[in-house]
């Protein structure tokens, strides 16, 4: 079964199994988190499209790592004045794993 969800502002698509990279969440490592948030499901030949969300659908996912993305540069300059700027920036993130996926009765 296939699911897409909005996460942290976010939409993501999974199914069972999947590890998935998001947005910061305040859980540690261990921790379940339901996600009711789910936007569309899809099932071998069925599709239930929420209007926004799936009625009674969630995911149930485990936290299972965190850490920060690879650095990213950005580099200002304005021609002909000397002005030059560097800045670098790392995103956090956090791991979770999609345990299931609860379809709507």
């Amino acid at each position: 079964m296939l699911a897409i969800f909005k996460l942290g502002g976010h939409q993501f698509q999974a199914e069972k199994g999947d590890v998935l990279k998001v947005s910061k969440l305040n859980h540690e490592i261990g921790d379940k988190l339901e996600i009711k948030e789910v936007l569309m499901l899809k099932d071998k030949n069925e599709v239930i499209v929420g209007t926004p969300l799936v009625q009674n659908a969630s995911i149930e996912a485990e936290v299972v790592g965190a850490g920060k993305n690879d650095k990213i540069l950005i580099y200002k300059y304005k021609r002909r004045t000397k002005s030059r700027r560097t800045q670098g920036h790392r995103q956090d993130f956090t791991e979770i794993k999609i345990n299931k996926i609860i379809k709507a009765n």
